[in-house]
C-alpha cells in the first residue's frame, strides 16, 4: 500500500506574504473553505503576531473550518506563543508551528546568539507551546544551509520538549534535489528520538527547483509537504501544491506515495486563489496553466483526437477542468444554468442562483453564446458574501482625444439613500474612480489595477482587479462586464464595500 504523504498548505500564510498578494478576511474565509473543499490535511492560516488584521482573520479561519488541521506560525517567543494560541484556541484541530533560525549565517548576523543558545531557545519554546496544544511543530529556518548534525541536535531537543512534527526548510531555495535527499535521510538517520515525530520539508523556488526538492525529500522519507496554491511564496514562491499532487497521482508507480486530496478540486482553488490576490497564473503553467492541455500543433491534434494519452498525461477531468465547454443563452433555464454552476464546482444557495442568473440573462442578451468561462467569471466576480454598502445605479462618461475625460457617477446606500457625482480624470477609468471617492468620502489609493478578457471575440467579457489602500491597509476588489468600464467601477465598488464591512464588524 502506498505511503500516506501529508499536505500542509500555507497558501494563507507564506502565499499571502509575497508582495501583492495580500487578502481580506473575506478573502481568506472564501480560500479556506475552498482548501477544506480541496482536503488539505494542514492549513496554516497565518502568523498573527505579525499584525491584529492577522490575528483577527487567523480566529475566524479556525472557528470557520471543521475537517482540517488549523496551523498558527510564532517566532521562538512567548509573546508570539500566546498570540497563536488565542488565534486558533476555537479550531477543532489547532496546531502551534514555531521556529527559530540555524544556519551559521543567520544564527551569526540576524540572531546574534551562540548555536546552544538557539537550542535552547527551540525547546524551550516547543515547551511553552505544548502547555498550550498538543500539537506542536518546529521549524529550523534556512535548514538547508545548516550544519546536518547540528540540525540533528536541534530536532532531538525540541522532540524532546514535545514537537509532534520537524520541518527541514530550504527557506531560500538553495538546495538541489539529491543534496535535500540526503539532508533528510541524515537527519532521519542520526536523530535519536525521530520515530516520536512526523519529518516535514517546506522548500522556496529561487532556483526553480522547490517541487523537484519537495518530491526528493518525500522519497528519502519525508512524511509532510508544506506547498501553496499556484506555487505562491515569497521572492519566486514555493513549492506548488498542485504539481506535487498531481505528479505523485501520475507517477504513483515511481513514488509509491499517496495524498488524499480530491484532485478535481485543484481547478477551481487555483481559480479563486489567483482571483483574490489578483496573480494572474501564467499561461504555460504546469497543471493549471490555460495551455496545460491545449494542443495547437497538427502532429498533436491528430495524436490526441485519435488517443489523448499520446500528449496527455493526465486528464483535464482529474483536476477538474470541464474537457467540453457547455454553451449556454438566452433561452436556457434556470434549471440548466444551476447544474452548470454545480459542475464548475460552486455549491451556492438558491438565493445566490437566483442572483447570479438574473446575471446571466443580462449577458446572454450581450452575447452570443456564453461559455463555461464566462458564468464562472459571474460567480467569481463577487462573493455574494459582503453587504453591497454601494450599489452602482448608473454612470456616464465623455472622452476623447481633444477632450478631457469626465464621468458621472450614481450609486445607491444600503440605507436607501442616492448620490451623485461627476469627476474629471486622466482617462474615463481614473475619472469614474475620481467620482466614487467623492460620494465615500474618503481618498483611496489605487496600488494595482488590471483588466483581462474572460473569453475570446469582440462580445468577451473584460474581468477588472484592483487593489486599494487606505489608512496602511489594503482591501482588492473585482467586477466583470462586457463593458470594460463598467467592469471597472465594480471592482472598485467592491473593494470599497469589503473596507466598509470590515471596518463596520472589526474596528
Amino acid at each position: 500500500m502506498a505511503r500516506k504523504i501529508y499536505i500542509f498548505d500555507t497558501t494563507l500564510r507564506d502565499g499571502e506574504q509575497a508582495p501583492r498578494c495580500s487578502m481580506n478576511l473575506a478573502e481568506k474565509l472564501e480560500v479556506a473553505r475552498q482548501l477544506e473543499k480541496l482536503g488539505v490535511d494542514i492549513m496554516e492560516a497565518g502568523f498573527p503576531a505579525a499584525s491584529p488584521g492577522d490575528a483577527a482573520a487567523v480566529r475566524e479561519i479556525a472557528r470557520t473550518v471543521k475537517n482540517v488541521r488549523v496551523a498558527a506560525l510564532a517566532r521562538a517567543l512567548e509573546k508570539d506563543i500566546d498570540t497563536a494560541w488565542e488565534a486558533i484556541r476555537k479550531a477543532e484541530s489547532p496546531r502551534i508551528h514555531t521556529f527559530i533560525a540555524t544556519s551559521p549565517i543567520h544564527m551569526e548576523y540576524k540572531l546574534r546568539m551562540a548555536p546552544e543558545q538557539v537550542i535552547e531557545a527551540a525547546a524551550a519554546a516547543v515547551r511553552y507551546a505544548k502547555h498550550y496544544c498538543s500539537d506542536v511543530e518546529f521549524s529550523a529556518e534556512d535548514a538547508s544551509r545548516s550544519e546536518p548534525d547540528f540540525l540533528c541536535r536541534i530536532f532531538s531537543a525540541a522532540i524532546d520538549a514535545g514537537a509532534t512534527v520537524i520541518n527541514i526548510p530550504d527557506t531560500v531555495g538553495y538546495a538541489i534535489p539529491e543534496e535535500f535527499a540526503r539532508l533528510v535521510a541524515h537527519i532521519k538517520a542520526n536523530t535519536p528520538n525521530i520515530d516520536r515525530a512526523m519529518i516535514s520539508v517546506h522548500c522556496h523556488n529561487d532556483l526553480g527547483l522547490a517541487v523537484a526538492n519537495s518530491l526528493a525529500a518525500l522519497r528519502a522519507g519525508a512524511d509532510q509537504v508544506e506547498c501553496t496554491v499556484n506555487g505562491l511564496g515569497e521572492r519566486a514562491g514555493n513549492a506548488a501544491l498542485e504539481e506535487i499532487v498531481m505528479a505523485l497521482r501520475t507517477r504513483r508507480d515511481f513514488f509509491d506515495l499517496a495524498t488524499g486530496l480530491d484532485t478535481a478540486q485543484i481547478f477551481s482553488t487555483s481559480r479563486l486563489v489567483s482571483k483574490v490576490t489578483g496573480v494572474s497564473v501564467q499561461i504555460n503553467k504546469a497543471i493549471v496553466g490555460e495551455n496545460a492541455f491545449a494542443h495547437e500543433a497538427g502532429i498533436h491534434q491528430h495524436g490526441v483526437l485519435a488517443n489523448r494519452q499520446t500528449y496527455e498525461i493526465m486528464t483535464p477531468e482529474s483536476i477538474g477542468l470541464p474537457q467540453n465547454s457547455l454553451v449556454l443563452g438566452k433561452h436556457s433555464g434556470r434549471h440548466a444554468f444551476e447544474e452548470r454552476l454545480k459542475y464548475l464546482g460552486f455549491a451556492l444557495d438558491s438565493a445566490r442562483i437566483d442572483e447570479l442568473f438574473a446575471q446571466f440573462k443580462i449577458l446572454a442578451d450581450k452575447k452570443k453564446t456564453v461559455t463555461d468561462r464566462d458564468i464562472e467569471a459571474l460567480a467569481r466576480g463577487a462573493s455574494g458574501t459582503i453587504p453591497e454598502t454601494y450599489k452602482l445605479e448608473r454612470f456616464a462618461v465623455q472622452s476623447g482625444t481633444q477632450l478631457a475625460a469626465t464621468c458621472t457617477i450614481r450609486l445607491a446606500r444600503k440605507d436607501g439613500s442616492v448620490y451623485e457625482k461627476a469627476a474629471v480624470g486622466d482617462g474615463p477609468v481614473d475619472a469614474a474612480f475620481k467620482a466614487i471617492d467623492e460620494i465615500v468620502g474618503r481618498t483611496l489609493e489605487l496600488e494595482d489595477f488590471r483588466l483581462s478578457s474572460v473569453t475570446s471575440g469582440e462580445d468577451a467579457q473584460g474581468e477588472a482587479t484592483v487593489k486599494v489602500k487606505f489608512e496602511g491597509r489594503t482591501w482588492n476588489g473585482h467586477g466583470v462586464s462586457t463593458d470594460i468600464l463598467e467592469a471597472s467601477i465594480k471592482a472598485y465598488l467592491a473593494a470599497i464595500n469589503t473596507m466598509e464591512w470590515e471596518m463596520a464588524v472589526y474596528e
